[in-house]
């Protein structure tokens, strides 16, 4: 799983990012607003998410938190796969697909390339009074965390649980378990294994 990216702008395409990091050139497909705000030879953090599927490995990425929980969020919706979460994004910022989800405005939602009226209404039933997660950021949650941490934290978010029960389990991992802060990255992969098993027992 890759979780964040940090490194240099090599290249920006129709909807991909060519990201250096420490010599390794990563493809990222990422929407429409945040490419605008790239640019080649530029240092960048994206948060990203991986889809597989049974002809490709796909990485997406997003400048904000809030646009790469919505993505993730937005493919719990049967019938909804990334081109369209993508497409969604590219359309309308976070704020804007949250406020005409809970307003009910299909007609701003399908305003999105490959979604349609139908897939809009869906989106409704399905998320409205349910996706507050791009708001987490105002209150501050999971800014202090140190960046092997928010890997792991990230690592939740992409497996659809809440910022509020993520962060809990992260750091309740943490402080029970004897992990040396800051995390390592060798860590990572440990730690979020047991903030997944903290969480399902806790269901």
């Amino acid at each position: 799983m890759i979780a964040l990216l940090s490194g240099t702008v090599v290249a920006i395409e129709a909807d991909i990012a060519t990201i250096d990091v420490s010599g390794v050139g990563y493809e990222v497909h990422m929407p429409a607003g945040d490419l605008t705000s790239m640019h080649a030879g530029s240092s960048t953090r994206v948060y990203t998410t991986m889809n597989v599927s049974q002809d490709a490995i796909t990485l997406f990425g997003f400048i904000s938190k809030s646009s790469k929980t919505l993505f993730v969020r937005l493919q719990k919706v049967s019938g909804i796969g990334p081109k369209v979460a993508l497409s969604l994004l590219s359309t309308l910022k976070p704020d804007q697909l949250v406020a005409a989800v809970e307003a009910g405005d299909a007609a701003a939602l399908a305003k999105a390339p490959g979604l349609g009226r139908k897939g809009a209404q869906k989106i409704i039933l399905d998320l409205a009074g349910h996706i507050d997660l791009p708001k987490a950021p105002s209150s501050g949650t999971g800014e202090n965390l140190d960046e092997g941490s928010e890997q792991v934290l990230q690592g939740l978010l992409s497996l659809g649980w809440q910022m509020r029960d993520a962060e809990q389990a992260v750091r309740k991992t943490l402080q029970d378990s004897g992990f040396s802060l800051p995390l390592p990255s060798e860590d990572v992969p440990r730690a979020l294994k047991l903030a997944l098993t903290s969480l399902d027992r806790g269901r």
